[in-house]
């Protein structure tokens, strides 16, 4: 199992676990206090759950384009867009966030997805020019994110002024060369450095330095929910069909054929899905991950569930799904016999 290096000198306040396929520091202290920091200042951390492949080749911008529910051909140099690739049914078999680096196309995704994603996709390199090359143990993410993360990283000499959502740079930081990436529309203040492993650590200091706290995955997580962010093999999974996760940012209706695409083509046209991702309202108590049934029929279905310390308060709160003819007039779901209002996402 891969590891998120920790810090020297610290380990007497971290708290270590599981998350996301690699083990990692889960707070380092005070999981509230971190989660404020992402609210309202600037949080650093390292990034050791996701990885990158890089796609060369004459001919990988078109297969890439074939392969993925978003336009990879029309992609300008620099830019990225979050995509899914689909099994001939229409069902979810991963999702990435492709980048156009010029002479290389760079695929960002889970460590965890990396190797069943590049198998899948492999096999439909027939006679096409491409090269696709994990890159995970070649490059160090480290993540900065909070409203403050633009004013930290120039104080610390990374230059992301006026960067677009998904827009990559390759800069020099601390006399390392680096791709700089700014966060989707999703994530709010959210930037990654990438950059050679031996120098992440250095950069981290320097982050640290000019004003970013430590964050761990736990704060993380509850950010992660509370902005509605669904984590594939958790809130997505292979039996998901692309509509239902309410990510239509990923999926283009004007890029011709793709992989799946007769599927989500046709749940488009029809206007609507049975079941949709949302976020749940739990009240004054979790209510466990799993599915709902009645009468032999799932009705809705709970896959994140975490307590969030809040304005003074705890909020109860989850993602998940549920069918349009399961939520009240009121605008709630019976859960186990629980009365759970539907919220909207981010909450």
């Amino acid at each position: 199992m891969a590891q998120v290096e920790l810090n020297p000198g610290t380990a007497a306040h971290i708290a270590v676990g599981h998350y996301q396929g690699v083990d990692a520091p889960l707070s380092y202290g005070d999981t509230t206090a971190e989660l404020a920091e992402l609210r309202t200042g600037c949080g650093v951390f390292r990034l050791g759950w996701r990885g990158l492949v890089t796609a060369g080749g004459k001919d990988r911008v078109r297969w890439l384009h074939n392969m993925t529910t978003n336009n990879v051909r029309d992609l300008a140099t620099g830019r990225g867009v979050y995509a899914f690739v689909l099994n001939h049914q229409g069902r979810i078999l991963g999702d990435m966030t492709i980048y156009n680096l010029g002479e290389l196309l760079l695929l960002e995704t889970d460590r965890s997805q990396s190797e069943p994603l590049l198998t899948a996709m492999k096999r439909y390199i027939i006679m096409d020019k491409v090269e696709l090359t994990d890159a995970r143990e070649q490059y160090s993410a480290t993540g900065v994110c909070g409203p403050r993360s633009a004013e930290v990283l120039a104080k610390a000499g990374v230059d992301v002024n006026g960067m677009e959502p998904l827009e990559v740079r390759e800069q020099s930081v601390g006399g390392a060369q680096c791709r700089v990436i700014r966060g989707g529309e999703q994530k709010p203040g959210w930037y990654e450095i990438w950059c050679g492993t031996s120098d992440a650590q250095r950069i981290e200091e320097n982050l640290k330095e000019s004003g970013a706290k430590q964050i761990g995955t736990e704060a993380l997580e509850q950010w992660r929910v509370l902005h509605g962010i669904p984590q594939y093999n958790q809130d997505i999974r292979d039996r998901d069909l692309p509509q239902e996760t309410g990510q239509i940012q990923a999926l283009s209706f004007t890029k011709g054929c793709y992989i799946g695409q007769e599927i989500v083509e046709r749940i488009r046209s029809r206007g609507q899905v049975h079941r949709k991702f949302t976020g749940f309202d739990f009240g004054d108590a979790l209510v466990a991950p799993g599915k709902f049934d009645v009468d032999g029929r799932t009705l809705a279905e709970v896959t994140t569930s975490v307590a969030v310390q809040v304005d003074g308060g705890t909020r109860n709160i989850g993602l998940g799904y549920v069918r349009h003819e399961a939520v009240t007039p009121e605008g709630t779901v019976e859960l186990g016999g629980r009365s759970v209002r539907i919220a909207g996402l981010p909450f």
